[in-house]
């Protein structure tokens, strides 16, 4: 028999706050975290905008020795992690450490390092290159750092399935507490790539926003929409089997109730245009959960504001969930203040999702002026949404055709 699983920890790095109270206090007000990039000069660039995350210091949230030793995606996973356990009060004094796992992935790593290091390589020869090029570089690091510095020491993976790794992360954490692999688990994404390749990368494949005006550049399923915009940081959350919860008296914010995962086998970078993949994985996370369609109060929606993944995953949710409940469920966007945390994406939102559980808001889809028409759902639009929240689905999909969705639910025992 499955075991139940519930959140008993939060933690966020994000382009508009650096904990979990400062970012959802942001998401209440309606803050856009896009602005000018500052990490390079755009000059040469046509995309201008990025949303970084800004005044993050490491050696205030980790050992300042450990945190030479990683690159930013990983500082943004450990700094995430902890608060996530402080969150949780977890104390690992008190654990079985083997009992306890990390699966925390990253779309693509650290691009930064490689930049650094290819030109030292071509100027000054290969022998100078960083002994810790490898270990700072891959995108497995952020879950092997948390671990270190956390003292986890049961299963540590990283699921990479690109804009999907932080959904299909906390899909696995789901699954290895389930079915007995672990009674504790960090989970979510991390993401850092606002740098020279990554910005002219994702240009190249005309999949950026050109919009020069911050508040008009991530605007999903507008018809105006040109592509997203880069963002970055980490959401990372504990979850936990309810008895070992109960048990130490936590805190449980929701529960974890259904999990659905499938691939496109359709395109590269395109999702399936009839949302058929998209619109399996929201039924399985259902199925699972002994949800029907119409008990679905809000969908945290991918929502990147491309064309294609805006009206594609539009369908699919009409697909998922029916004409009737389609046309009552209330679909957002954060990607509309944060832009496209990528492999952190999933993580991030699965926050605000559990946030909306517990205070009944769901937030608008800011910059979001003129609807598509073929964009016929509720997209939360001109203002945010206060309803008991009870039943949430959270969209990610990925290229390759990677799609995944967790159900959350109001926790009752």
């Amino acid at each position: 028999m499955k075991r139940r699983v519930v959140v008993t920890g939060l933690g966020a790095v994000t382009p508009i706050g650096n904990t979990v109270e400062d970012f959802w206090a942001g998401i209440k007000a309606g803050k856009v975290g896009i602005s000018e990039i500052t990490r390079f000069d755009t000059k040469d660039y046509k995309v201008k905008n990025a949303a970084e995350v800004k005044d993050f210091v490491a050696k205030e949230r980790m050992d300042f020795k450990a945190a030479k030793r990683m690159e930013l995606f990983s500082q943004y996973a450990v700094a995430a992690a902890k608060e996530a356990c402080e969150d949780a009060g977890l104390d690992m004094e008190k654990e079985d450490a083997f009992r306890a796992g990390v699966i925390v992935g990253s779309g693509i790593g650290s691009l930064e390092v490689v930049e650094r290091e290819y030109k030292k390589i071509l100027e000054k020869g290969p022998s100078r290159a960083n002994p810790l090029m490898i270990p700072l570089m891959i995108s497995n690091m952020a879950a092997g750092n948390i671990s270190i510095q956390l003292g986890f020491r049961g299963k540590c993976t990283n699921v990479v399935t690109a804009c999907a790794s932080g959904t299909n992360c906390i899909g696995d954490a789901f699954r290895a507490i389930q079915y007995g692999d672990a009674d504790i688990m960090l989970t979510g994404g991390t993401e850092s790539c606002i740098c020279p390749t990554g910005v002219a990368g994702f240009t190249s494949l005309t999949a950026l926003s050109k919009a020069t005006d911050p508040m008009r550049a991530s605007i999903p399923f507008d018809k105006d929409r040109d592509g997203f915009v880069l963002g970055e940081g980490a959401g990372i959350v504990v979850l936990e089997e309810l008895e070992h919860a109960e048990a130490r008296g936590a805190k449980i914010y929701a529960e974890v109730a259904g999990y659905g995962a499938t691939g496109d086998a359709y395109h590269i970078t395109s999702p399936a245009e009839d949302g058929s993949g998209a619109a399996k994985a929201m039924s399985l996370a259902m199925e699972e959960g002994g949800v029907k369609p119409e008990q679905i109060d809000y969908i945290n929606a991918h929502g990147t504001s491309t064309h294609h993944n805006d009206l594609f995953e539009t369908r699919a949710i009409e697909l998922a969930l029916g004409e009737t409940a389609s046309k009552k469920v209330v679909v957002n966007s954060t990607k509309s203040m944060i832009g496209h945390l990528l492999g952190a994406a999933g993580g991030v939102e699965f926050i605000v999702c559990v946030k909306s559980i517990e205070e009944g808001f769901i937030h608008q889809t800011m910059g979001t002026e003129n609807v598509d028409e073929e964009c016929t759902l509720n997209y939360a639009v001109g203002a945010p949404i206060e309803k008991d929240v009870n039943y949430v689905l959270t969209n990610s999909l990925g290229f390759g055709g990677h799609n995944a969705t967790l159900l959350l639910k109001k926790f009752e025992n």
